[in-house]
């Protein structure tokens, strides 16, 4: 099954939950209107409002408490993109310019704050005190991989379980939060729902490890932001960390970039190669298929045959990105 079937079979929610996006970014500032416009319209797949949706899909499926959930999902992952692109100091984002590139980022900080905050409103919509709860966690999570992704960078010295618990903070935890809270909407039982908790956690490793795999081999065309970005940031991924594991960790180059003072693009590209050719991206790629197969075993909770084909679709997508 294909993820535009998937897309296809929710369309009509989806541009609810859209057009509910779209309504919570409204505010009075014309120029900033017109960006923030721009910047939800061009919202991606929508993956973790279609999570969400699925997760509920298999239950008791009640769009209207589903409508501001999946809505509160998708404006809380676009407020943490908006910090983070602050943080990174970043110009594009899906290859369109940032509003880091437009305002300073004092301003920037107070936009991503009014987009959590109403993020919060609509995960209140709900009137579920549960998904409420799932919600703040959430937020609280992300954070903290934003944090500790501040606090570990340019260190070649991170373990596994350091990059672990970044990742799943950073992008997991929203994807499981999504699968959580349509579960609850859903009424489904506590295994189910801790069944999907997990499933969405796992399905957001890999679609982490993925995306740092994708920074190092894809070009700032194919990826719509800076290639080679984590090393120019100092941020040391799962495919860096197998690198150094095969050279003992000793190695100048990935220091020096990893330090970035002085670095020029020709040594960022000449240190992406060395990792690629080492052997590290692949095992990096059997590190998110490992992920993808955990999670797909979790579906044999899940009552309903095709929305277990759904949620396996979903999940292979984090391998198969369509770059």
């Amino acid at each position: 099954m294909k993820f535009s079937a998937i897309v296809d079979s929710l369309q009509e929610d989806l541009a609810r939950v859209d057009a509910r996006v779209r309504r919570a970014a409204e505010v009075e500032y014309p120029v900033l209107g017109e960006i923030l416009s721009a910047i939800v319209s061009s919202g991606g797949k929508r993956l973790r409002p279609v999570l969400l949706l699925l997760a509920a899909r298999a239950y008791d499926y009640d769009i209207e408490p589903l409508i501001p959930a999946a809505a509160g999902v998708e404006m809380l992952h676009t407020a943490s993109l908006v910090h983070d692109d602050t943080i990174d100091r970043a110009l594009l984002r899906r290859g369109q310019p940032t509003l880091n590139s437009v305002f300073n980022s004092g301003t920037v900080i107070l936009i991503g704050d009014y987009l959590f905050a109403q993020s919060a409103i609509l995960a209140a919509e709900t009137m579920n005190p549960r998904v409420v709860s799932v919600f703040a966690s959430t937020l609280a999570d992300i954070c903290d991989g934003q944090l500790r992704e501040i606090f570990t960078a340019h260190r070649i010295d991170q373990t596994r379980e350091d990059y672990e618990r970044r990742i799943y903070g950073k992008t997991a935890s929203l994807f499981a939060g999504a699968a959580e809270m349509g579960a609850l909407i859903g009424n489904a039982d506590e295994s189910a729902v801790t069944a999907l908790r997990a499933f969405g956690a796992d399905v957001g490793m890999a679609f982490q490890i993925v995306d740092d795999v994708l920074d190092l081999q894809a070009s700032t065309d194919t990826i719509g932001k800076p290639a080679n970005l984590d090393l120019r940031q100092g941020t040391v991924t799962l495919p860096t960390m197998l690198y150094l594991s095969r050279v003992n960790g000793d190695d100048s180059h990935v220091q020096r970039v990893v330090d970035g003072n002085g670095v020029t693009d020709e040594e960022y590209s000449r240190v992406a190669t060395l990792i690629q050719e080492s052997g590290a991206i692949e095992e990096a790629m059997d590190a998110a298929r490992s992920y993808v197969d955990r999670a797909v075993a979790r579906l044999s909770i899940i009552p309903d045959r095709e929305v277990q084909q759904q949620l396996e679709a979903f999940a292979n997508l984090a391998l198969h990105r369509g770059y």
